[in-house]
C-alpha cells in the first residue's frame, strides 16, 4: 500500500491549491480517505474525510474553502483548497482505511487511518 501526495507549493493568500493524493496497492472506492495537516509546533489536525459512498466531513476551519472528492478510475483523492489564509501553512498528509458504508470513529481523527502518505508542503504568504 503506497499513498503519493502532489500539489502542494507557495501561494499569496487568497489563492488557490488542489492537491492530490494517488493510491497504489489500495482501492479508494471502499475505502475512508482524509487529508490531515501539520504545522511547526502544532498538533496534527483533520480537515476533511470522504466515505467510499462520498459523504465528506470538514473541520470548522476550512467549512465553504476546501473540497474533498474522490475519482475512483484514478484511485485518487483530490482536497481543492481556495480562499487560501497564511494559517493555512502547513505540510498536508493523506490518510486511508479500508471501509464501507461510513467512516468507523471520528472521521477527523489520525486514529482511524491506518495507511499514511509523506505529505506535501503548503505555504501561503500574507
Amino acid at each position: 500500500v503506497q499513498l503519493v501526495e502532489s500539489g502542494g507549493g507557495t501561494v499569496q493568500a487568497g489563492g488557490s491549491l488542489r492537491l492530490s493524493c494517488e493510491a497504489s496497492g489500495y482501492t479508494y472506492s471502499a475505502s475512508c480517505v482524509a487529508w490531515f495537516r501539520q504545522a511547526p509546533g502544532k498538533e496534527r489536525e483533520g480537515v476533511a474525510a470522504i466515505d467510499s459512498d462520498g459523504r465528506t466531513r470538514y473541520a470548522d476551519s476550512v467549512t465553504g474553502r476546501f473540497t474533498i472528492s474522490r475519482d475512483n478510475p484514478k484511485n485518487t483523492i483530490y482536497l481543492q483548497m481556495n480562499s487560501l489564509k497564511p494559517e493555512d501553512t502547513a505540510m498536508y498528509y493523506c490518510g486511508a482505511v479500508p471501509a464501507t458504508g461510513g467512516c468507523y470513529g471520528p472521521w477527523l481523527s489520525g486514529t482511524v487511518y491506518t495507511s499514511w502518505g509523506q505529505g506535501t508542503q503548503v505555504t501561503v504568504s500574507s
